[in-house]
């Protein structure tokens, strides 16, 4: 389907119940919500200026401009890095490339939001080489997943928020713009969805309140003993995951365990692992290896929360202040007001 169909597209159908009868039944505003020394970006109004960047992999040229012009449609000035379709190996250009195109974005004064192409690798390979002291005078928003869980981790360092939330390249799902894009697109402009999901077998029923970290596992897993990686006492732990063995999943829990950031969460939130596999012969559910890696803590655990690498990728605020709680059969999960 053309381009110009895209946009045309209503955000109506995003408010259809999806197959796994998940919703969102109402917002907040995020000014009622609980104070917290993080530091909020500016939402964003129309004509505001957007920059979208590739500090990862390569991206699909085609999904990428699709999103692009999504994000236009929204009445956004949207500025394209000049490197976000280069090709050095399986990256989107050579690392001072991208470092130089994410660079520009973090020093842009007007710019109001950085939004990432793609995840894939190669993020951590430019971290320690960013500048953030323009971006400490004109924060903004940066949003992504996957890879891009090594600038959410810097950033909660820091003392900013940013958003695990859908890039560019995903934006649109079965040709239409995606469910997820509609609750980002109410994010930045200070509206957040309150979710309610499913509720697992696997949960432990209670409720957490604490401050949203987390992100891609293996990329959490990967900065364990770097000075990036955050505290993640009395926090509430997101955690997700794409194509992972599953011993290799139990190795990353327990190393987990054994770093100590398990032990004094307010809770655990379980995203999508998906296309798992089990050639290792675990022979053990993903909801079995989490539960017994934080069997010896008390802390609410919850399952089934739909965001991650499949089309369902919910956007969560990093470093803002959640209630996480069951209600009847389901979750919910909402910012904490004062």
């Amino acid at each position: 389907m053309q381009i110009c169909l895209l946009i045309a597209i209503s955000f109506a159908s995003c408010g259809a119940k999806d197959t796994q009868q998940r919703k969102t039944e109402d917002k907040t505003d995020l000014s009622s919500a609980k104070e917290t020394s993080m530091i909020i970006p500016p939402y964003l109004k129309k004509g505001d200026r957007v920059r979208v960047v590739s500090p990862a992999g390569i991206v699909d040229e085609e999904k990428t401009n699709e999103g692009i012009e999504l994000w236009k449609s929204q009445g956004y000035e949207v500025i394209v890095g000049k490197h976000v379709f280069d090709r050095n190996n399986r990256f989107a250009g050579t690392d001072a490339e991208r470092l130089a195109d994410l660079q520009e974005a973090l020093d842009d004064p007007e710019c109001k939001a950085i939004v990432c192409s793609r995840g894939g690798y190669g993020t951590v390979r430019i971290i320690d080489d960013l500048d953030f002291e323009a971006f400490k005078k004109n924060p903004k928003w940066i949003i992504g997943f996957s890879d891009i869980t090594v600038l959410h981790s810097e950033l909660e360092k820091m003392g900013y928020m940013s958003i695990h939330g859908p890039m560019v390249a995903s934006s649109i799902v079965d040709e239409k713009p995606g469910k997820s894009f509609k609750y980002l697109m109410d994010i930045i402009k200070g509206d957040t969805p309150k979710y309610s999901f499913d509720a697992g077998e696997f949960n432990r029923k209670g409720t957490a309140k604490g401050e949203m970290v987390g992100g891609n596992l293996s990329i959490i897993y990967s900065l364990i003993g770097d000075t990036s990686l955050y505290d993640t006492d009395g926090k509430i732990l997101f955690i997700e995951d794409l194509g992972e063995e599953m011993y290799h999943l139990d190795r990353m829990m327990y190393s987990l365990k054994k770093s100590g950031k398990l032990k004094n969460l307010a809770g655990l939130l379980v995203g999508e692992f998906i296309e798992m596999k089990d050639s290792g012969n675990m022979k053990q559910s993903v909801e079995e290896i989490i539960s017994n890696a934080v069997k010896d803590y008390d802390y609410p655990v919850y399952f089934n929360f739909p965001a991650g690498h499949d089309d369902n990728n919910y956007p969560l605020i990093l470093g803002q202040e959640y209630e996480l709680k069951s209600k009847g059969d389901g979750v919910r999960l909402e910012i904490l007001k004062d």
